[in-house]
């Protein structure tokens, strides 16, 4: 390590920013220090986290950490922040406390958090085996949600309108796996009539020395169910008095769950009572960074690495001039191999559209689970809204991908898979039933 630098600990693993884009981003504040779990992940990277700082296994003993006298630690891993709180308070360096992450990783504890300040009051019952249900569902009735207690990526998130349903999806939750984790019964939270855009906004916030600060609300494209994001945009659609509610309420959710200093991700539905609370997550939401670069100039990385070093962060709030967008193509929702996919160079082209990266590879196995799994990434920026929805519907046609489902061979349209049926073209090979597979 380089002594005149300071050193910021990044506790690493599969998270909101790349590696690439953390060492871009801490380059001039300071030298990044990667601790790392032992994850299928961090090991298929190492030899590239060799090559941007000093690498240091996150199960080693603690003064190995001490000789590295970091100066500040910070991490964009929602599965790792448990293990940064921990580092932090054992430190004595600032982050999320560990009773705060408590509460920004337990689903039910947050509800209950947020409950007992009087911020929103969404029923929810622990789901811990599958004949919890009949109390689950007569206590918060139906519509529901059930979604893992901890976790991230809609994983296993599912809506149940009916009790039988219910009932056959916590039992099928259960059977599969003796490992499954505990999860939780929720009210769901109906949504205002939003098309073309979606009922979903997020909030960016930063919290430090000199109090929060909010920096965007992000508008979302419209999910593909059950809670499958396709895509986000800037700047937010929705009036500046919404807004200005949506950070209200984005405020006294931060306020009662005690975040002092960190970095949020709020995720808020839009009702017809006013916005509601989904979740707060204590780290940056995914691709954040990328917009924001994109469409503002701003590096959130380097934001989040200052604050992690107790500089006061004065940046106003990000209202770019252009609507800036960026859309994946979710994964099928049964299991499939990838075999082909189309219209990768035409994507590229199109007016409006910055850049494409593919994710997924010809030969790559797709489990079908439910859960976000983007199968590539565009990025644009458009004079205003429907220029935006040009762009992408143009984007839907062009792509299309070739799966192998059970032995055969199929083409999927791009529209297909983000929902967007009506721009799916007429064929024997459309309205193949690959967004609505089983219930687990």
């Amino acid at each position: 390590m380089t002594a005149d630098q300071p050193v910021i600990a990044v506790v690493f693993d599969a998270g909101a920013v790349s590696a690439a884009e953390i060492a871009v981003g801490i380059t001039g504040v300071g030298q990044p220090l990667f601790l790392v779990p032992d994850t299928e992940h961090t090991s298929h990277l190492r030899p590239v986290l060799t090559q941007l700082g000093k690498v240091l296994p996150l199960t080693g003993a603690l003064d190995d950490v001490r000789r590295e006298a970091p100066d500040a630690i910070l991490t964009f891993s929602e599965q790792m922040l448990p293990a940064t709180a921990e580092l932090a308070a054992a430190l004595g360096l600032p982050f999320h406390d560990v009773a705060t992450v408590t509460l920004l990783t337990d689903k039910q504890r947050q509800r209950t958090a947020l409950r007992e300040a009087g911020v929103d009051d969404v029923r929810q019952y622990p789901l811990r085996c599958a004949t919890d249900w009949p109390a689950a569902v007569a206590a918060v009735g139906l519509p529901a949600i059930i979604k893992p207690l901890i976790g991230g990526g809609s994983r296993d998130t599912f809506r149940v309108d009916d009790a039988e349903q219910g009932q056959a999806l916590a039992t099928r939750i259960f059977a599969r796996s003796a490992t499954a984790g505990a999860f939780v019964v929720e009210e769901f939270i109906s949504g205002r009539p939003s098309l073309p855009f979606s009922d979903l906004v997020s909030v960016e916030s930063l919290c430090g020395p000199a109090g929060l600060r909010h920096l965007a609300v992000s508008s979302y494209l419209p999910l593909v169910p059950p809670f499958i994001l396709t895509g986000r945009f800037w700047p937010c659609h929705l009036p500046e008095s919404e807004q200005r509610e949506i950070i209200a309420l984005t405020d006294r959710a931060l306020t009662a769950l005690g975040v002092r200093h960190g970095v949020t991700h709020t995720e808020i539905k839009l009702t017809p009572v006013g916005p509601r609370i989904i979740e707060v997550n204590g780290r940056m939401g995914g691709h954040v960074n990328d917009i924001a670069r994109a469409a503002s100039g701003v590096d959130m990385v380097r934001l989040a690495a200052r604050l992690a070093m107790g500089e006061p962060i004065e940046v106003p709030q990000l209202r770019p001039d252009r609507v800036h967008f960026q859309y994946h193509t979710p994964a099928p929702f049964r299991p499939a191999r990838m075999v082909a996919m189309h219209g990768a160079a035409e994507a590229r082209r199109l007016p409006g559209v910055t850049g494409y990266r593919v994710f997924v590879r010809p030969g790559e196995h797709l489990d079908g689970a439910v859960r976000i799994r983007e199968m590539d990434f565009a990025w644009g920026a458009c004079d205003d809204y429907d220029d935006m929805h040009r762009t992408l519907a143009a984007l839907r046609r062009t792509l299309s991908y070739d799966f192998e489902f059970d032995g055969s061979v199929r083409r999927v349209h791009a529209a297909e898979l983000s929902g967007a049926h009506d721009e799916v073209a007429s064929g024997p090979e459309a309205s193949y039933p690959v967004t609505s597979g089983p219930a687990a």
